[in-house]
């Protein structure tokens, strides 16, 4: 075991009587619950750290008390370990203690009355206005692959569906005349979604130019946007399909494969749309979840007036 970054110690070793407190936890875990194999190792190297840790003070898993916790997470934090990771660690040393006074083996939880580390929102990764143009821009139009991933990037920042609606569009969702998408989202809930002028008119060119290029491979099939090989294309598919095309656009930090969602939602609110028409556009139930993206667009304001301003 490496004691990395996790708020670990010296010694990378766990007293036996350790080592069987933390497997009869794992093992009870695993018959109440049915916890996957990556949550009990996730659970067990959680543990591991935290016992270290006491071991480096001479202090035993069963003669725990709030202190000893309060200062192991501020251990954590001195190190440096992200905040998500302390909490989670955390969770794992409740569980842990939850179960030992159910069982008996202690008469107090000393994870009694500790908070869990405050957490700043995740904030999504966007794109740039910029980056967004030039991400469109990079497909080679002249072939029909290049011409259906320019026609898939136009559609998805004009109406910010998520990539598995986006693959899973049929013919039939679509109507060019009224310049709407009939979209089916999460939990089977139904949208209609308008389209823009920019993306009509690049799908309508692929429908009419390439798009029967592509079903030659393939069988009959209303996929709208098909593959190589005539068939739906596979989320994984157009995911390596943005990081090819992010990387000609000489975009060269990270993205994820919803960063044309955020960019539709950030660039909507930034150029002043009302956070519930958004929230409908997106799918979204709960509104709370569109929110994170004025946060996204406060902090690039914030950004571009520090930048800009003469006082800023």
């Amino acid at each position: 075991m490496s004691p990395r970054d996790n708020g670990a110690v010296v010694t990378t070793e766990i007293t036996p009587d350790h080592q069987l407190a933390i497997e009869h936890f794992l093992d009870s875990r695993w018959m109440e619950k049915g916890l996957s194999k990556n949550t009990l190792e996730s659970y067990g190297r959680d543990l591991r750290y935290f016992a270290i840790w006491l071991q480096s003070s001479d202090l035993s898993l069963l003669m725990v008390r709030r202190e000893d916790v309060l200062a192991y997470l501020a251990h954590r934090y001195e190190r440096g370990v992200a905040g998500r990771s302390t909490a989670r660690a955390l969770s794992s040393i409740r569980s842990f203690y939850h179960f030992l006074l159910r069982e008996g083996q202690i008469s107090k939880d000393p994870t009694l009355r500790v908070d869990n580390p405050k957490l700043g929102r995740k904030l999504p990764d966007t794109l740039s206005e910029d980056e967004v143009e030039a991400l469109l821009q990079a497909p080679d139009s002249q072939t029909s692959m290049g011409f259906r991933d320019r026609a898939m990037l136009e559609l998805l920042y004009a109406t910010g569906l998520r990539v598995s609606e986006l693959v899973g569009l049929q013919l039939s969702n679509l109507n060019l005349r009224q310049g709407v998408l009939r979209v089916v989202g999460k939990g089977d809930k139904e949208r209609l979604v308008p389209l823009g002028e920019e993306a009509i008119d690049w799908v309508t060119a692929f429908i009419d130019q390439h798009r029967m290029t592509l079903m030659q491979r393939g069988g009959p099939s209303d996929v709208l946007f098909p593959s190589n090989r005539g068939r739906m294309m596979t989320r994984q598919a157009f995911w390596y399909l943005i990081k090819r095309h992010a990387a000609q656009a000489g975009i060269g930090r990270p993205l994820s494969p919803h960063s044309l969602r955020h960019a539709f939602a950030t660039h909507l609110l930034n150029h002043g749309a009302d956070l519930r028409v958004v929230q409908l556009l997106l799918g979204h139930t709960d509104l709370s979840t569109t929110q994170i993206y004025t946060h996204v667009a406060k902090h690039r304001m914030q950004a571009l007036h520090a930048a800009h301003h003469p006082r800023g």
